[in-house]
């Protein structure tokens, strides 16, 4: 088990360390510059025709889901846990200046997003049950060709396996720690704990298969639900504690720009490296809006949207809203909290949701700090095990076709209980590692088929001008 563990720990330092990040953010520096920065000269025709249309009633055949209801699957499997608990560990371990990179990652992880959700649409097919199918295997097959199909292959094995962690276990053990925590802050001297894992586990196991074995079409409507009622709760919250800390705004601001290139001055020596600030922002914003790791384009390849690119543009909304906006604010919130003399963060030690809690208490008080975070936290973890569900049944269906469906969904749902009741930390970790090695059959797909995205974007954009 120790060797496992090392050969893991090493892996894991290359595929969420700085190679990997450097691939990552070069890969959506590439895809912006080939496509003149699509997610820049036409950032208010995204938000015009996604956030925009919203309210505007989408149809879709059977097998399929409106162009909303896919980019909220899509963002429900990426607003997570990370959005919270991952950018306060952020902020703690390199400072204020992480925002900063956070924020230029997302920046250049639109890109590759809008490029990802393009080529998903443009190669999909439909399965044996008539629904749309796609994601990097099927651009990798139908766009880099036949030969490429084992590279797709590779792709599905290792999201396969990391849907059991990263996306069920380590969400499920968020959610029952978070539950656990409110009930503790209400009776510090409760010692059910096991108990109440267990209850938890069962209602996740039901509630989950209830959405699972409804199929796309429900899987659609309960996310897009879901998704905007969780991310108003945290919003709500956050924005009315940063107009109660609103003073300290521009001396946050400060610090978050300072801090980017010289950490030093505003850590007060607690971190001393630029590099270890760019590494914990871009890692952050990596893992948060996965840009390049190539889970959701298998969400939107269901949609009803029939031009690539139209439905490319959610991917640009996608990491707006949960990097720029949801992200930011997590971190805004304990920056100005802290700054408000309401907590320490102890810069240099790998700070915890209590943080975010804290943050949320000293206007809401502790107690409701700590049920508006277990919420948020529960919420999130919850719509990400729906859309993982998804993920690693259409890379299960890719490997062993449709007979595979069902025995893998019966998996997914009894891992759902051991993560509830179980510590496997190992395990997670290895998930960790397969989720990070999901990104490089991923990223040479990406720069493969570069120049269908730039032949799609001209395309779009030239008839939208000639109408």
């Amino acid at each position: 088990m120790e060797l496992i563990a090392s050969i893991n720990g090493a892996i894991n330092n290359f595929v969420w360390g700085v190679p990997m990040l450097v691939l990552l953010v070069g890969g959506g520096i590439l895809l912006t510059i080939r496509c003149k920065g699509v997610q820049f000269r036409k950032f208010g025709y995204a938000m015009k025709n996604t956030i925009g249309k919203i309210f505007k009633k989408g149809e879709a055949k059977e097998g399929e889901i409106t162009p909303f209801q896919a980019m909220s699957t899509a963002l429900a499997g990426t607003v997570g846990t990370g959005n919270i608990a991952g950018i306060t560990t952020a902020v703690t371990l390199g400072g204020p200046g992480t925002i900063f990179w956070l924020w230029i990652t997302a920046l250049i992880g639109m890109a590759t997003k809008y490029s990802e959700v393009l080529l998903a649409v443009k190669f999909r097919e439909k399965n044996k049950y008539g629904d749309w199918v796609g994601g990097p295997m099927y651009y990798i097959k139908n766009g880099l060709g036949k030969n490429w199909k084992w590279l797709g292959a590779i792709f599905c094995i290792f999201a396969a396996l990391a849907a059991f962690g990263i996306g069920n276990a380590v969400q499920v053990g968020n959610i029952t720690d978070s539950v656990n925590t409110v009930i503790l802050s209400f009776n510090p001297d409760f010692s059910g704990q096991s108990t109440v894992n267990v209850v938890l586990g069962l209602i996740l196991v039901v509630l989950t298969a209830i959405v699972l074995f409804g199929g796309i079409k429900r899987l659609g409507a309960v996310t897009e639900k879901l998704v905007p009622f969780m991310a108003v709760v945290y919003i709500v919250a956050c924005v009315i504690v940063l107009v109660y800390y609103g003073a300290y705004l521009p001396a946050v601001f400060s610090k978050i720009f300072t801090g980017a290139f010289s950490p030093e001055g505003v850590t007060g020596g607690a971190v001393g490296s630029v590099i270890l600030v760019i590494t914990w922002g871009v890692k952050r914003g990596v893992f948060s809006n996965e840009a390049g790791l190539g889970s959701a384009p298998m969400a939107h390849a269901a949609t009803s949207e029939t031009d690539p690119v139209k439905q490319g543009l959610y991917g640009i909304f996608e990491v707006f809203m949960d990097t720029i906006v949801i992200c930011s604010l997590s971190g805004l919130t304990i920056l100005c909290a802290a700054e408000g003399g309401a907590l320490n963060l102890n810069i240099g030690t790998e700070g915890t949701t209590a943080l975010n809690a804290q943050a949320l208490g000293s206007v809401f008080t502790q107690k409701g700090g700590a049920i508006i975070i277990a919420v948020g936290l529960a919420l999130f973890a919850f719509s990400t095990i729906l859309s993982w569900a998804l993920y690693g049944t259409r890379c299960c269906e890719f490997l062993f076709g449709s007979k595979a469906i069902k025995p893998y969904q019966i998996i997914f749902l009894v891992i759902i209980f051991v993560g509830a009741t179980m510590e496997l930390s190992l395990a997670w970790s290895i998930a960790d590692t397969l989720n990070g090695l999901m990104a490089i059959p991923n990223l040479i797909a990406l720069v493969g088929l570069s120049g269908v995205v730039v032949r799609e974007t001209k395309r779009h954009f030239s008839e939208k001008v000639n109408k």
